[in-house]
């Protein structure tokens, strides 16, 4: 569930109508709900509650320092891939011992912050990474706390780009090959063995993936229990979110509904996986990011004009491809509403950006009520992989980000200006 609704006619973020935070702060415009992200932090958190474990946010799913600092307020842990994600948890109030460095490519500089910064464990995902590692923490004179990211070679089905867990992706140690790398890393000097770490795949509505991933190793945990000495399991992350029907899905009487039977909640997460879980005595690591933040955002745009060629319907917005790539990139439905309830016929409609590319869009014939120029819709599920994917193509400034909580707001991220784009370039002197 979520808060963004209709009240009166008009949109609301919380106790906020969303018209008054565009006419404050221009569009294009981020807006996140404080109490959906406590509230889908929390949920999950109680579901859990039969199991020692710790919440690790994804920060890539939603890196601003505002969302970062709610959840730490939470409790939460982070799941961080890079140097840049690791000083952003910091500069938010989280915490380093917290912290899992995750990612395929980790770079000499990187893995000596974050020794440095003391965070919980590295994931690792290569033989050569954990050598980099050992090395490292060899010439610092520190041990360095490692899990390794298996490869369970299991098929998430999820779309293509988004899946992790076969071997036909970059992801992480092939299943078979585990166990001898732990009896190699055990012969390390440098390197102290806490987990074992997976993720399959991300976007799933479904439980049976997990439970798939988690029984297949389950045999593997246990033998690696009985040789070292770990501390965790990590299962990854991957929650999905309702986005569509995003707006009836913030609602309890639409997770009633028959259109929600089988849909994976925090609750039947917990109610499959526990049981399995719990046996083994371990620390429970999860790297959610979309089920926390997606749901708690939205983008709102400003109708430029309307454009009707006669074989299409065309509402031409200020957003675009650079302010949220996922319909582009992804082919991802992102449900889209006015601000105020409109009435007349549906029309089959494109909503489209201005960039000069015929990516730029937002939904295709897609039934909407009519709009007219000055009036403005919101993007739903925009709080992840959105903002942090955006770029100044076209030399385009990043839009603003506010956050709300309950009848106050606050402006989180300032509007980029547009001199700022190019303020580092420089003119050759020849």
């Amino acid at each position: 569930m979520h808060h963004f609704r209709y009240a009166k006619g008009q949109l609301y973020c919380e106790d906020v109508p969303v018209s008054e935070l565009v006419s404050q702060h221009g569009s294009p415009l981020y807006i996140y709900s404080s109490k959906t992200l406590v509230d889908h932090y929390s949920r999950l958190d109680h579901a859990l509650s039969d199991l020692e474990h710790l919440i690790c946010y994804a920060v890539k799913a939603n890196s601003n320092l505002g969302i970062l600092n709610t959840l730490a307020k939470q409790g939460s842990g982070y799941d961080t891939v890079s140097e840049g994600e690791l000083m952003r948890v910091q500069s938010a109030g989280g915490r380093m011992d917290q912290c899992v460095f995750a990612g395929v490519g980790k770079t000499e500089q990187e893995i000596e912050f974050a020794l440095r910064k003391g965070i919980y464990s590295f994931n690792v995902e290569s033989i050569p990474e954990l050598e980099r590692i050992d090395r490292i923490a060899g010439r610092l004179k520190k041990i360095a706390p490692i899990s390794v990211r298996v490869n369970p070679n299991v098929d998430a089905k999820t779309h293509a780009k988004i899946t992790t867990g076969t071997y036909e992706n970059k992801f992480g140690i092939a299943f078979e090959e585990v166990e001898a790398l732990y009896a190699r890393i055990a012969r390390m000097k440098h390197l102290e063995i806490k987990g074992v770490q997976m993720h399959i795949g991300s976007q799933l509505t479904q439980v049976k993936p997990f439970v798939d991933a988690v029984r297949k190793m389950l045999p593997l945990i246990k033998r690696l229990q009985a040789s070292h000495d770990l501390k965790f399991f990590s299962i990854g992350g991957g929650l999905g979110i309702v986005y569509d029907p995003a707006l009836a899905s913030g609602t309890a009487k639409w997770w009633k509904s028959s259109e929600a039977k089988g849909i994976l909640t925090p609750e039947t997460y917990a109610q499959k996986l526990v049981p399995l879980l719990k046996p083994l005595g371990l620390r429970i690591l999860l790297e959610p990011g979309r089920f926390i933040a997606g749901n708690a955002g939205i983008l709102v745009t400003r109708v430029e004009y309307v454009k009707n060629t006669g074989q299409k319907h065309f509402v031409i917005v200020d957003a675009a491809m650079n302010d949220l790539i996922r319909p582009s990139f992804y082919e991802a439905f992102h449900e889209i509403v006015p601000l105020k309830r409109k009435r007349g016929k549906s029309i089959a409609t494109d909503v489209v950006g201005p960039i000069c590319e015929s990516g730029d869009t937002f939904c295709k014939n897609r039934l909407l009520p009519p709009v007219k120029e000055g009036d403005h819709l919101a993007l739903l599920s925009a709080g992840a992989y959105a903002f942090t994917m955006a770029s100044n193509y076209n030399t385009r400034p990043m839009p603003a980000e506010v956050l709300v909580q309950g009848a106050e707001h606050v402006v989180i991220r300032k509007r980029q200006q547009t001199r700022s784009l190019f303020r580092g370039e420089c003119l050759p002197e020849w």
